[in-house]
């Protein structure tokens, strides 16, 4: 019977383990396959076409151009490839200006062939209008529509999902402020939670002990839109008076909060990783003469590296994936940071505030999971580093 129990509880167990295993690999599948799906889509707008005067030379733009002509910030084909001639906006909203109804028809029934005089007519025009309105004899130039590029992607400077006519998914703002904000953030939260984590393990008594552990531990179980309410109510208005910043929320609001967050990862993992530091090591250190400082330094540190390590990685992972207090205090500003003062967007915040309204299979829903395909790398090189590390000191 205990041999039957045991073969039952030893299925169980690893039936868990397969059907665990499994998931995380779907989910993964799931996250590449949605946010590769990216790359299959056009730099156009779905349905729509950029037209323009059969003389005009430019054949095709990429998504940068078009949104600076469009911005009106490129006023002259000579910018892009063409000849020296303004550029005539025009989209198919603007068809009332043009044309009076009776041209156009009541159900827009000419609008086809209002379309064609008016691209024929304006050697200068590209129009935005729907590929439903342009004939198959169309005398005008269709500009040729590309795929989304790895390029433009990775390397994009500017993040506008919602753009028209080309939208904009450019993840090196959200790279940089994810990683400007959480480098911060360590550099500010490691000092102090070694700090602590020093006295909680070598110097402090049992008795102050056993108080400091739970409230630190205790401050790992508070939800993270209160850490976030906190900054908005405290930190931001605070570095807005101190640095005389127009908007108190920036980088340096976020780096603030992250380092609360991660201060009893870090402390915590620290500690237990110094308390496991052998008792005969301190002695023999203390016998030799060393001070009791110069054994945490020489003997209890290097002894602990690996857990300390773990602990610094472990603080960069809350860090990094943090999103509704991030959300809350770094000004949500998709801009590529030039200050840690500067108001930014990180990686986790986007995704949470732009999934519910991104269209399930669109573009900018595609892009939301190839930014959380960029994460799980992001993640994975951490570990991966910290892995190596911790090979290298225990050897």
């Amino acid at each position: 019977m205990k041999k039957i129990l045991e073969k039952i509880v030893t299925g169980i167990i690893t039936c868990s383990g397969f059907l665990t295993s499994v998931i995380i690999l779907l989910i993964v599948l799931f996250l590449f396959s949605e946010g590769f799906g990216l790359f299959s889509q056009k730099t156009i707008e779905d349905g729509y076409v950029l037209v323009v005067n059969k003389d005009n030379p430019v054949d095709e733009l990429n998504a940068k151009q078009i949104k600076e002509i469009f911005d009106e910030d490129v006023t002259n084909w000579k910018d892009v490839g063409g000849k020296n001639e303004k550029i005539m906006l025009f989209r198919f909203d603007d068809m009332q200006k043009y044309f009076t109804e009776e041209q156009l028809g009541k159900n827009y029934e000419n609008a086809s062939q209002c379309i064609e005089i008016l691209i024929n007519k304006n050697d200068g025009i590209i129009a935005f209008v729907p590929e439903s309105f342009i004939n198959k004899d169309f005398t005008g130039k269709k500009l040729e529509d590309h795929r989304i590029s790895g390029s433009e992607v990775f390397f994009g400077g500017e993040w506008f999902p919602t753009a028209t006519p080309a939208p904009q998914f450019g993840f090196m703002p959200l790279i940089l402020g994810t990683v400007w904000v959480t480098v911060f953030a360590i550099l500010f939260a490691l000092p102090f939670g070694l700090a602590v984590s020093i006295y909680m393990s070598e110097v402090a008594s049992e008795k102050m002990r056993k108080i400091l552990k739970p409230v630190i531990e205790l401050l790992n179980g508070i939800p993270s839109v209160v850490y976030g309410f906190f900054g908005l109510i405290v930190v931001v208005p605070l570095l807005q008076d101190v640095f005389g910043l127009p908007v108190g929320e920036s980088g340096l609001a976020g780096a603030l909060v992250l380092a609360i967050m991660a201060l009893p990862t870090i402390i915590t993992v620290s500690q237990d990783a110094m308390l496991n530091c052998p008792r005969s090591q301190r002695e023999a250190s203390l016998a030799l003469g060393a001070s009791r400082w110069q054994t945490i330094y020489k003997v209890v540190m290097p002894y602990s590296i690996s857990g300390i390590t773990s602990a610094i990685v472990l603080g960069i992972g809350r860090a990094f994936g943090e999103t509704m207090a991030v959300l809350m205090v770094t000004g949500n500003a998709a801009v590529i940071p030039l200050s840690i003062t500067d108001p930014l967007r990180t990686i986790p915040a986007t995704i949470a505030a732009e999934l519910g309204e991104a269209p399930a299979g669109g573009p900018h829903y595609q892009s939301l999971f190839l930014l959380g395909v960029v994460l799980f790398f992001i993640t994975l090189i951490i570990n991966s580093s910290v892995e190596y590390i911790s090979a290298k000191n225990k050897k």
